[in-house]
């Protein structure tokens, strides 16, 4: 009997070549219109049409503008990974290390599995890991994160922040973080964990008052929750709004405030 996740695995593969050779094809495009407006001119062919993208941003600038997974590397030393690229909204060139659609997926996980990343693209429900994330993120250039809520009467509900960025592993991935910049939210949940540390239900900076908290989080030392988009999704009917998926006055009261869905995307600043 095959598994879920071998099954997961597959549909991962298969989703991440049509990406590439959609990506490829793109390439191919625009090396032939080069080719044409230099007909007195040697043709060359650069080498970033030779090397892996370093970001979702990269891949749409190189041609990748469908939406799906392709294989990136930050130049960092550290090798290359699968990502998923959002390449229609807002632009383009957001590379996504969150995403929830149903509670599919169990996000009460370790502080390893954090920080390696768990989950499938293909279910739509995956954490790229914290590695990776402070990878994206690590160099002074700066990358906007923007975090999607769902939609409400057809428009799109959202947050964006013009710089973001998570510290190593020595300082439990600290989140620094701007400002909002643009959102239609009324409320910023967000920056009440500025300067805060993850923390797992294993590894809790709050000395085990976060360990019913329903998933990983910058908690801090104090275990705030004003946000949470890794709790619990609201199945058992158990839950308070403390260990669910949350979003602290995105409702006129805690059960409204528990998104149906979230993601969390990131772009470099100067992207376009």
């Amino acid at each position: 009997m095959v598994s879920h996740n071998d099954t997961g695995s597959f549909l991962n593969d298969v989703l991440r070549q049509v990406s590439q050779v959609q990506l490829e094809v793109n390439i191919l495009k625009g090396t032939r219109a080069s080719i044409k407006r230099c007909k007195s001119q040697p043709a060359e062919i650069t080498a970033s049409f030779l090397s892996l993208a370093k970001d979702c941003a990269d891949v749409y600038k190189s041609g990748g503008r469908i939406s799906g997974v392709y294989t990136i590397d930050p130049l960092d030393g550290l090798g290359a990974f699968d990502v998923f690229c959002d390449q229609s909204t807002a632009g383009g060139g957001w590379t996504v290390f969150q995403k929830r659609m149903n509670g599919y997926m169990d996000f009460n996980r370790t502080w390893e599995e954090y920080k390696h990343g768990f989950g499938n693209f293909i279910t739509q429900e995956f954490w790229l890991g914290l590695d990776k994330i402070h990878r994206l993120t690590r160099k002074e250039i700066g990358n906007r994160l923007r975090i999607e809520l769902g939609v409400t009467n057809d428009k799109p509900i959202y947050t964006e922040y013009a710089w973001f960025r998570t510290g190593n592993e020595s300082t439990m991935y600290q989140l620094n973080l701007s400002n909002l910049s643009n959102a239609t939210v009324s409320f910023d949940s967000l920056r009440f964990y500025r300067n805060f540390s993850f923390g797992t239900w294993d590894r809790d900076p709050a000395d085990g008052k976060c360990k019913t908290r329903g998933g990983g989080w910058w908690y801090g030392d104090r275990c705030v929750v004003k946000s949470n988009l890794n709790g619990f999704y609201p199945s058992r009917g158990k839950e308070t709004h403390l260990s669910l998926i949350y979003w602290a006055f995105l409702g006129s009261t805690a059960k409204a405030s528990v998104p149906a869905n979230s993601e969390m995307k990131i772009r470099p600043v100067k992207f376009k």
